[in-house]
């Protein structure tokens, strides 16, 4: 099953800035750009780590803070101070910089902005030189695929070549709207049921998706072994 890769969808006109990049620099850079966060890279493109708004504005918060028990808490935390005092690029980023590989699929990298509630990751190669910028908005890309090319690929990587064995297109329907996904039709046996919807959702661009399927076989039935045929195996064997 494809999947859209990192590749596809990331910008490679990517703004930098350099560990000695000032802070005032760092600034303009990101209000150039228009942009809410900056790697920084070395003299080989390598990542180091990442410059975002948020890191800046922890020295404007100090800047109206009153003296008071509450400033003597804030200043106990040193790694803040140091931040707070920071004046160039190398001294504000975070670091080591969260990135994704170009060769990622869109679902990982979203996932990797999910967790750690940023909104941009550097793109990196295999031997971490950036290559590309991939944002929220980059990745909700995959949700604006026409109907027909989400159905077209379900057909062909679900049905035809999905689970396990090949289903005669004739024998189900696929419609798709808005991304929603109903599947109708028959399948050989009950637990493809499940293998068919797992599969769906995970097409690129799929928001929803409903089966309403039947089937012929129900391989799902517990098959017991007759109680007189059952073996305790915490006995020694008897020997006749």
């Amino acid at each position: 099953m494809s999947h859209r890769k990192v590749k596809n969808v990331m910008s490679t006109d990517v703004a930098t800035v350099r560990e000695g990049t000032p802070f005032k620099d760092v600034a303009r850079a990101l209000a150039r750009r228009d942009v809410s966060a900056l790697p920084v890279v070395d003299q080989d493109g390598r990542v180091l780590g990442v410059v975002s708004e948020a890191d800046l504005l922890i020295k404007q918060g100090t800047q109206e803070i009153e003296f008071s028990r509450s400033l003597l808490s804030w200043w106990r935390d040193r790694r803040h101070a140091r931040r707070a005092a920071a004046t160039t690029a190398g001294q504000l980023m975070s670091k080591p910089a969260i990135t994704v590989n170009a060769a990622s699929t869109v679902a990982g990298a979203a996932r990797l902005l999910t967790e750690h509630n940023i909104k941009r990751l550097p793109v990196v190669d295999e031997t971490g030189t950036l290559v590309g910028i991939v944002s929220r908005k980059d990745l909700l890309t995959v949700f604006l695929r026409k109907d027909e090319n989400i159905r077209d690929e379900i057909v062909e990587h679900v049905f035809e070549h999905g689970i396990g064995m090949a289903v005669n297109p004739a024998t189900v329907t696929v419609d798709v709207h808005n991304g929603e996904v109903t599947l109708t039709g028959q399948l050989d046996l009950k637990s493809q049921l499940s293998l068919v919807e797992d599969m769906t959702h995970h097409i690129d661009g799929v928001v929803d998706v409903t089966v309403s399927m039947t089937y012929r076989h129900d391989d799902t039935r517990d098959h017991r072994i007759p109680g007189d045929m059952t073996i305790d195996i915490t006995q020694p064997p008897r020997v006749r």
